[in-house]
């Protein structure tokens, strides 16, 4: 096998541990929280990440610096983190997992959309304004059976503040655009976002956890603390030096779909025939968004 052959392998397989991460982080916190209450989850996930990657950080050698672009930086990071995922923390209390990841998959459409009528930074062509309205109406058949399929308005309100949060801290930091590893990075913003998560402790410490978790729910906790939160990202660093993002925007198709599997096959999520139809159509439609950059890449010359 060649250095091309090899290293084609090395990346196909990063980028299938990446897709296969994020589908089963949602079924993962749905786990987690089953047995105590979601922020308290969230805390420990936090300072427990924290421990790790500042101790890769230390095996690595990378610096960790606290000058005043690089606090700036780790706060923007934190909206992806403390602000994105306390609001998936408590979605998962009233959606499936399933859902939780076909709605996250909304959002590159919602980050041209900001970028398009907010920032002015990314003008979106007539085949990405049909592609959002078909992923939307999508949707209608998804909620169609919502006595069935457990889809609740007010997990729905919750992944959309959650895809804000995670957006707005994607452009925040790409503005800032400070000079960091990604590495130092991401553990800035995971030490921001377990400080702030103390926050939290007055309003929950009457359910402070005072039983030793079930297997599966410290299956989920552990996966989330480990896997969501330092492999994938350290696998998506990597994969974005190396591919077009084209490439790793397919992830957003692919995704949602394991997800459904996973929990319909391991956590007995209930798919209705409105859900397949949906699923379908807004895959078609997150297909139709990507299709002018994916044919660039492609299919061009």
């Amino acid at each position: 096998m060649n250095s091309n052959s090899s290293s084609l392998v090395v990346t196909a397989s990063i980028y299938t541990l990446l897709v296969l991460i994020w589908a089963t982080t949602p079924l993962a916190i749905v786990w987690s929280i089953a047995e105590y209450h979601p922020m308290w989850v969230l805390i420990i996930r936090y300072f427990g990440a924290c421990i790790i990657a500042l101790a890769i950080l230390a095996v690595i050698r990378n610096p960790l610096p606290f000058d005043k672009i690089s606090l700036k930086s780790y706060v923007a990071g934190s909206l992806n983190l403390i602000g994105a995922q306390l609001f998936i923390y408590l979605a998962a209390n009233y959606l499936t997992s399933g859902l939780m990841a076909l709605l996250f998959g909304f959002s590159p459409l919602i980050a041209g959309l900001i970028g398009h009528i907010i920032l002015k930074t990314h003008k979106l062509v007539a085949l990405q304004w049909f592609g959002m309205v078909v992923a939307v109406s999508g949707l209608v058949f998804v909620f169609a059976d919502s006595a069935d399929s457990k889809v609740n308005p007010i997990g729905v309100v919750l992944m959309l503040i959650s895809m804000v949060s995670y957006i707005s801290s994607i452009f925040w930091v790409k503005q800032i655009n400070a000079p960091l590893k990604p590495m130092s990075q991401a553990t800035g913003s995971l030490l921001v976002s377990a400080v702030g998560s103390l926050f939290l402790i007055p309003f929950i410490w009457q359910s402070f956890p005072t039983a030793l978790p079930s297997s599966q729910a410290m299956f989920g906790f552990l996966f989330t603390m480990i896997l969501s939160s330092i492999v994938a990202m350290l696998c998506y660093f990597w994969l974005i030096k190396r591919l077009a993002a084209s490439t790793v925007s397919l992830s957003n198709v692919m995704t949602p779909i394991i997800a459904l599997v996973l929990g319909a096959t391991l956590n007995h999520e209930h798919i209705s025939a409105y859900t397949f139809v949906g699923v379908a159509i807004v895959m078609f439609g997150i297909v139709l968004y990507f299709w002018k950059e994916w044919k660039v890449q492609y299919f061009s010359g």
